[in-house]
């Protein structure tokens, strides 16, 4: 994150890296969904709208994807036949 001028520690949104470009809030969306499988990548047509209102859009369902989704008091650890679509180092 240093290295595209993103504190780590301070981070407030959502970063993508792809292609050697970081992408952050609905530009990180839209780019993690077109790598997605099944009807994700359904959401690449939200592209086409300005960026200033996919943005707007991304910061209500940032604020209240916990209240929407619900919220975990751990991470989830993936089922072996899940595992294939985490990448490991």
């Amino acid at each position: 994150m240093r290295e595209f001028g993103i504190n780590p520690d301070d981070a407030e949104t959502f970063v993508f890296v792809s292609e050697g470009n970081a992408l952050t809030k609905s530009d990180a969306a839209l780019a993690l969904a077109n790598h997605l499988r099944g009807g994700w990548r359904i959401l690449r047509i939200f592209r086409f709208l300005p960026r200033s209102f996919r943005d707007w859009g991304y910061g209500i369902l940032a604020r209240n994807r916990y209240r929407w989704f619900g919220r975990y008091d751990t991470c989830m650890v993936p089922s072996p036949e899940f595992r294939d679509r985490f990448i490991t180092d």
